[in-house]
């Protein structure tokens, strides 16, 4: 083929991917867009098949084969969201009866009132200069989560924290937390549905406050670490209203995928993690983890096509970063074959405290963050660090 021909072909696919990236939505305006897609089959333990390698994140859960297109994603996320929530930390309860919200001074307030009980919600606020809307992070524990609030401060970012504790505290006693009050018939929840349903809340409460709190809804934000970096990872698969999670050190029941993580050494297995993160039902899996009908690589993949952004600690042999690299290739294949692998990125290195954000990450969480909180498409989001150079990921993915 003549050379210039070449450009030519070259050129027009570039563009043809250009714009099909363009098509496929950065954010949702709704918390599930799924509503009406079919609930999947959710056998017990022993009627489930045996899978060793990380399952085909695009094929049906019945067997009746696979669908490559958003379209079809749309409906399989929710059959992994229901997987998920049957088999590992319990139902994310619903938006409640009722719920009103208001900001005074520095503070959302947020009022649900369910079963006849009432739980309000309250997160500090920090708002940039100026009139807005603000793009926005949601922060667990304070406004950046373990972040440096320069990153987001600086670039005119609003926070807001999330005080977890008013929902589920972090070692459950289950039934007697605040939002039991609300759903007595789910004792069995894991902390992970509990938190996802907080924020979520909050989310709510942003929508409501729009004239007192300018919040530019289109670019809200997540992120956590440690513990609380699985919780935004659960947060960020769960609603599909943030447009960005950042995922930073979250372990074992967060990116790491836990047939992986079975093969490593002393690292955060489903039987060593904690009970009262998941449902008590989900140790059962403990000595079958290859009969879980999804694994983490899954999770993760909940998020496309919005933007994540995962970050690895490796001086902490409890993490499983190995794992968690594993599932972040295999995670990414979503986002690359819906035509958005920019959207996806993985940090994984060492040399730092745990949660302490070094400064050879802060590249890329600047990057993600100028790309998909404030809009600068120009910014390079291609990001695939880590040192396992000599892991065969491509074992794990038959598919």
């Amino acid at each position: 083929m003549p050379i210039n021909l070449i450009a030519i072909v070259l050129a027009c696919a570039i563009v043809t991917a250009e714009l099909r990236a363009q098509s496929v939505p950065l954010v949702y305006a709704v918390e599930h867009t799924g509503e009406d897609c079919p609930a999947p089959p959710l056998p017990e333990l022993q009627h489930l098949p045996a899978v060793s390698t990380l399952p085909d994140p695009f094929a049906a859960s019945d067997g009746s084969g696979r669908d490559t297109t958003l379209a079809g994603w749309r409906c399989r996320r929710v059959e992994i969201l229901a997987e998920i929530q049957h088999y590992e930390v319990g139902q994310k309860p619903p938006r409640p009866d009722t719920l009103t919200a208001r900001f005074d001074g520095d503070s959302l307030y947020v009022t649900l009132t369910e079963n006849g009980q009432t739980l309000t919600l309250s997160s500090a606020v920090i708002l940039p200069a100026g009139k807005g809307p603000f793009p926005a992070v949601i922060g667990i524990g304070r406004g950046t989560g373990s972040l440096p609030p320069e990153l987001f401060s600086k670039r005119g970012v609003a926070q807001i924290a999330f005080d977890f504790k008013q929902i589920m505290s972090h070692t459950q006693t289950r039934g007697e937390e605040p939002i039991n009050a609300l759903y007595p018939g789910q004792t069995e929840m894991g902390a992970y549905a509990a938190w996802p349903w907080g924020v979520s809340r909050l989310i709510d409460g942003l929508e409501l406050t729009q004239e007192t709190l300018p919040i530019d809804l289109r670019h809200l934000g997540v992120t956590g670490c440690s513990f609380a970096g699985k919780m935004a990872l659960f947060a960020g698969a769960f609603d599909e209203r943030i447009a960005l999670t950042i995922a930073q050190e979250p372990g074992g029941g967060g990116g790491a995928a836990w047939r992986v993580s079975e093969t490593l050494g002393e690292v955060e297995t489903l039987g060593r993690t904690s009970h009262a993160w998941f449902k008590e039902s989900m140790f059962q899996f403990a000595d079958a983890v290859d009969r879980l009908p999804f694994d983490h690589h899954e999770l993760m993949a909940l998020i496309s096509p919005r933007a994540f952004l995962f970050l690895g600690n490796t001086d902490y042999e409890w993490l499983a970063d190995e794992s968690g690299y594993v599932s972040a290739r295999a995670a990414h294949e979503v986002w690359k074959t819906l035509g958005v692998p920019d959207r996806f990125g993985f940090s994984i290195n060492g040399g730092h405290g745990h949660c302490q954000l070094p400064e050879e990450q802060r590249p890329e969480v600047e990057a993600f963050i100028e790309k998909f909180l404030l809009g600068d498409t120009a910014v390079d989001t291609d990001v695939a660090i880590h040192p396992f150079q000599e892991v065969d990921y491509a074992r794990w993915m038959e598919w």
